[in-house]
């Protein structure tokens, strides 16, 4: 397989964001085609160290060929991020300086690999990102009801032509590839003047749907935080106005000592704020990069920095790390990772 020629979005706004610092602990939750990866293990360089996630185990081949030459500093599993704690647990790499969330879609998805994320390539409608997932495209494409396929577009999708779309679809079954959907899709609701094609949006539904994306984004999310260590940086880019949103709320609330709704008295919630916006505002591609690279244009950049460990404890002013867990024998401590596990699959 050759290595990607994927471009990295936001690289220099994301090193700044994650605040990469040599001999840091990173962990990359969508390593992809490897771009933001490479960038962070040379920023740590030396003695940085690096995790890399996807769920799909084509972008794990990818990125360890591009980062071959920092074997001894990473290690590359094939997982889902929903599930970022618990790999962190497995392979004692906690706690970290910074996590990153590339929300986007590798090039190679988009450049006819198979699967069926492009509608501009023909191939059957699959949209998983990790082959061992039972439900796809085609599923719920050809077996969902009318009302639940016009809500899915509808919702995740942010189509307004969701329910033509819906009808068509189950008068036309069974659609088994991308250019099927596309074209009928197209004849439904006509060529866009603008930027995206027609079948845009009811693409990125389907994805969405397939993957549980925004349900895992959560659940992420809130895994990440507790992972960080003191002054530790959470990057996040999201490409689409569903992940922003969830992104931007779930930062916002943890920044916020107290949750309750605005007209309560005295606080009753016992939340504590365990992050600090390190931008206010979302950071955004330059008009040059976006020349550079027209998919940069819809990302948008957030971060946020650990200033607490609910229910741990920080060591000394001298050594800032985070103190993790507790056992019989005493305060756990993260093991130093030592060579390259090239990881496909995890029960």
């Amino acid at each position: 397989m050759p290595i990607s020629r994927h471009t990295p979005v936001l690289l220099e706004e994301t090193i700044r964001a994650l605040n990469v610092q040599p001999g840091g602990r990173y962990i990359d939750c969508t390593v992809g085609g490897g771009g933001h990866a490479a960038a962070i293990l040379e920023h740590s360089a030396p003695g940085g160290q690096l995790l890399g996630i996807d769920a799909d185990p084509a972008s794990i081949k990818i990125a360890h060929k591009r980062l071959e030459k920092y074997q001894d500093s990473m290690l590359l599993v094939n997982e889902n991020f929903s599930n970022v704690q618990a790999t962190c647990i497995k392979y004692d790499f906690f706690p970290v300086h910074g996590i990153l969330f590339d929300l986007g879609l590798a090039s190679f998805h988009l450049n006819g690999n198979g699967r069926g994320f492009s509608f501009q390539h023909e191939a059957s409608l699959d949209m998983r990102f990790d082959p061992r997932q039972q439900i796809t495209a085609a599923d719920i494409v050809n077996t969902y009801p009318e009302h639940k396929l016009s809500e899915l577009i509808r919702e995740f999708g942010e189509e307004g032509f969701s329910r033509q779309i819906a009808r068509r679809i189950v008068q036309e079954r069974p659609i088994e590839t991308t250019v099927e959907l596309s074209n009928l899709i197209e004849q439904v609701i006509g060529r866009r003047r603008g930027k995206i094609h027609p079948a845009t949006r009811t693409f990125q539904a389907l994805r969405i749907a397939v993957n549980q994306e925004l349900s895992r984004l959560e659940s992420a999310l809130r895994q990440a935080v507790d992972l960080l260590g003191y002054d530790g940086r959470l990057v996040v880019i999201a490409y689409h106005s569903l992940e922003d949103r969830i992104v931007k709320q779930f930062m916002q609330r943890e920044a916020r000592q107290c949750i309750c709704p605005p007209n309560t008295p005295t606080c009753v919630c016992g939340h504590e704020a365990s992050l600090r916006l390190v931008n206010r505002k979302v950071i955004t591609p330059s008009p040059d990069e976006v020349q550079r690279n027209p998919r940069s244009r819809s990302a948008r950049l957030r971060a946020a920095e650990r200033i607490i460990f609910p229910g741990g404890c920080y060591a000394t002013a001298e050594e800032p790390a985070l103190v993790v867990g507790a056992s019989a024998n005493g305060w756990r401590r993260p093991a130093v990772l030592k060579k390259l596990r090239l990881v496909f699959s995890m029960s």
